[in-house]
């Protein structure tokens, strides 16, 4: 298994999620980025969006059809990870279970590692 795709995996809900989320967007050549930037009450949050520009150190794979962006910082705050979309009673969204997150906030938006 090429070590890129051991980063993160996406699910097949989000990957649906994120092709049908694209195909709105109209642009052709946009990946899905995800990474971790400083902030919130516990130190990191998720930072997941389009982008159409890839930076010579971004870690880029494709899984289950969805071009994906990593950046250099966040590789090893996510490495393992598993990128998924939930539609349930509580609301939809995506979600993103890190195994490597030691806490996180009461409000849910923010986690250390």
């Amino acid at each position: 298994m090429d070590q890129k795709t051991t980063i993160l995996a996406i699910t097949d809900n989000a990957a649906e999620k994120v092709k049908a989320l694209m195909e709105q967007e109209g642009e052709g050549d946009l990946a899905l980025r995800i990474g971790v930037r400083p902030g919130g009450c516990s130190g990191f949050q998720y930072s997941i969006y389009f982008d159409d520009e890839i930076n010579d150190d971004d870690e880029v794979f494709t899984q289950k059809g969805v071009k994906i962006a990593v950046d250099a910082m966040s590789v090893p705050y996510i490495t393992g990870s598993e990128f998924d979309y939930v539609d349930g009673l509580m609301g939809a969204g995506f979600a993103v279970n890190n195994p490597n997150v030691q806490g996180g906030c009461g409000c849910g938006s923010s986690f250390t590692c």
